[in-house]
């Protein structure tokens, strides 16, 4: 009898320390996993670096809001892509004045554009004109045309940038009744989703067409 009690006493005690090693882990193990796990800890990091590719929009902002960072941006909204295409060539021929700021696949697979709808030329002088909707398109290289984003007067797209073969970045403001407020578009290509990031600041003494007047008004269109 008392053979049988010790060997249910440690079976007992051998239950005790299996739990304590899966069924309980410790402070350490429940932080590290957080850590591995946090998805907005990788979008801030990737977003840091991808603002830092793109300076000029950064600093241009910044003269009208101070310094801020890519933690300083939130999801507000989320929506799938639409997966329509046509055919339709790219437009924009290589002597073309607006050519060198088409984005190039990294895996040849055509050129974004975010500029060729907003800008028209005017007058006899051929000047830029902006239009007061934007769009930005994916000519593929097979022929086929692809609008991801389209906007209204209610903001513009102006700047953008591939952070790989399948993920874009666009950078730009909605104009709102208390001023522009920067905005950042993450669209993954692949999974013809889209994630729409919004600044926790905005300015109601930001001239809309400014960012677009330095970069790309000065350009002759003929």
């Amino acid at each position: 009898m008392m053979k049988i009690k010790r060997f249910l006493f440690w079976m007992v005690l051998a239950g005790f320390g299996l739990y304590s090693c899966t069924g309980n882990p410790s402070e350490d193990e429940k932080k590290s996993g957080v850590q591995l796990e946090d998805p907005r800890a990788d979008v801030v990091q990737r977003l840091d670096v991808a603002l830092a590719q793109k300076k000029d929009w950064v600093g241009h902002w910044s003269g009208y809001l101070g310094s801020f960072s890519a933690v300083d941006f939130e999801l507000v909204m989320e929506d799938s892509l639409d997966q329509y295409e046509m055919p339709e060539k790219n437009p924009i021929g290589q002597g073309d004045p607006l050519a060198p700021y088409q984005l190039s696949h990294p895996g040849g697979n055509g050129v974004v554009d975010i500029y060729s709808y907003k800008v028209e030329s005017q007058g006899d002088e051929g000047k830029a004109y902006l239009n007061p909707d934007s769009e930005v398109v994916w000519y593929k290289a097979d022929g086929m045309k692809k609008r991801l984003l389209f906007m209204g007067p209610s903001g513009m797209f102006e700047e953008a940038l591939w952070l790989n073969e399948n993920e874009l970045l666009v950078l730009g403001f909605f104009q709102e009744d208390s001023g522009a407020r920067p905005m950042v578009w993450w669209l993954d290509l692949e999974r013809l989703q889209m994630r729409q990031y919004s600044l926790n600041e905005n300015s109601d003494s930001y001239p809309v067409n400014s960012y677009l007047d330095l970069k790309i008004k000065p350009l002759s269109l003929d």
